[in-house]
């Protein structure tokens, strides 16, 4: 700082210095003018006057060449302080300096420079580091609470995927119930694997989980990477995924429908993992496979997020495109995205809507076995979302009337918005979770315990 002070101090002296060599060169030129005056009107004989020539032009080239010297000097140092402010203002402007945790409301998320899913391809073409190279641990920052575990770890923790502790099967996995060495309950899930395509996938799925942190997505406990088999670890859900309790099928007997109130809160748990995807990391992210059965339920019925396989990291505009192949299920695809492949996070927003059908009404997305007109969920329900007799018409008979017709017309309107046909008429997510709000609060305060929001 003393440095900076004194640069600032020398125009002030350079002033006051070039100030003085003014008058004197000034009074050297009037000297010699009054010289010349005197000698006019006095006549003197001849005299050598070569001696009053050289005189005043060497006074004044002695005074000039140090003022210029200095000027010079002044201006280097200048440009020299005025490039270290610039380059210490870009720094500070830089996000990828910090390596903090960021806070942002109920969630925590890395900053953005941590997240570095466009690696993966050629992380997974020369080893990567989930096989534990010392090359990639110097370029990868080390994962977060996610455990490397071995594959006969895995096996003897499901007591070798027996049939008896496997608890979901889908078209990219099968997932078992399994207890840890440390005596954990976990749910792991063995990945198929599909070429390229399905490595990327478990990839992606590690990298990004092990990133963002928030309580209402399921939290990755580790991975396994041995050899061929691909296995990824969560954190146990007991009540299983929604579809489960949406769409019980044979094991209707052994399921309760949910109440009004959980129906409400898993609403409200979904849009808010959403909502921190979308708008509390930067770049966002885009799930792309938000359906029923990547909500799962704990304990208390809170629902949680899972199966990012297929998630996208979005563009750094808002609501700014991205094409890629379209992927995902059928029937909670935005229609904007199942014709052009142009993703964004409003496609989300589509898929959120179409959930917010399957809890009003109780119906699948895509059924076959409706009556003509019927077969497709947003196609039946958006006419009738806002006319309030066919709203109360179409919701779910297993709800027995036990419902706010407010709360429900309320929901309706959300999800109306939500399944529009054009991306730019639907709502944020956080507009979507500043309207369920009060309307969780004010059903959870009409109760007398937690244990009344469970079932009927």
């Amino acid at each position: 700082m003393s440095f900076y002070r004194n640069l600032h101090c020398i125009p002030f002296f350079l002033s006051i210095s070039f100030g003085f060599a003014l008058m004197e060169t000034d009074t050297s030129t009037a000297s010699a003018t009054e010289n010349h005056t005197h000698n006019h009107h006095h006549i003197h004989p001849p005299q050598p006057h070569g001696h009053h020539d050289i005189l005043p032009s060497s006074s004044v080239l002695i005074i000039v060449i140090p003022i210029i010297i200095m000027f010079l000097l002044l201006a280097i140092l200048l440009i020299i302080v005025m490039l270290r402010r610039l380059q210490s203002a870009k720094c500070n402007r830089n996000p990828k300096s910090s390596k903090g945790v960021i806070n942002n409301s109920n969630c925590m998320f890395i900053d953005h420079s941590t997240i570095n899913i466009n690696s993966s391809p050629a992380e997974a073409k020369s080893g990567g580091c989930l096989y534990g190279t010392s090359s990639c641990r110097a370029q990868q920052p080390r994962l977060r609470n996610a455990q490397v575990f071995t594959f006969k770890e895995l096996e003897m923790a499901t007591d070798k995927f027996s049939k008896e502790n496997l608890i979901g099967n889908g078209a990219y996995g099968v997932v078992y119930r399994g207890i840890l060495s440390d005596g954990t309950v976990a749910a792991i899930k063995m990945l198929h694997r599909e070429g390229r395509q399905g490595e990327r996938a478990f990839r992606l799925e590690v990298d990004l989980l092990s990133r963002l942190h928030c309580p209402y997505i399921a939290q990755l406990l580790g991975y396994c990477a041995d050899q061929n088999h691909r296995l990824l670890v969560f954190e146990y859900m007991p009540n299983g995924s929604l579809q489960k309790h949406l769409q019980p099928g044979k094991n209707k007997s052994k399921t309760r429908p949910l109440n009004w109130g959980i129906r409400l809160r898993i609403a409200l748990d979904c849009g808010r993992a959403l909502e921190y995807l979308h708008e509390h990391t930067i770049p966002s992210v885009i799930h792309r496979n938000f359906k029923c059965s990547s909500i799962l339920l704990d304990q208390n019925f809170r629902a949680k997020l899972s199966g990012f396989g297929l998630a996208k990291i979005g563009s750094d505009k808002v609501n700014g495109l991205i094409s890629t192949r379209v992927l995902g299920t059928t029937g909670y695809l935005a229609p904007e995205y199942a014709s052009t492949g142009k993703l964004t996070t409003k496609s989300d927003v589509y898929s959120y809507g179409v959930i917010l059908l399957e809890l009003l009404t109780g119906r699948v997305p895509i059924d076959a076995n409706r009556p003509p007109g019927e077969h497709v969920l947003v196609s039946w329900a958006l006419p009738r979302l806002t006319n309030r007799d066919k709203v109360e018409e179409m919701v779910d008979p297993a709800l027995q009337g036990q419902y706010s017709n407010k709360d429900l017309i309320q929901v309706a309107a959300i999800a109306a918005m939500c399944v529009q046909t054009e991306a730019d008429y639907r709502p944020l997510m956080t507009d979507v979770v500043q309207s369920l709000i009060p309307l969780v609060k004010n059903l959870s305060s009409a109760r007398s315990s937690s244990n009344s929001l469970r079932y009927n």
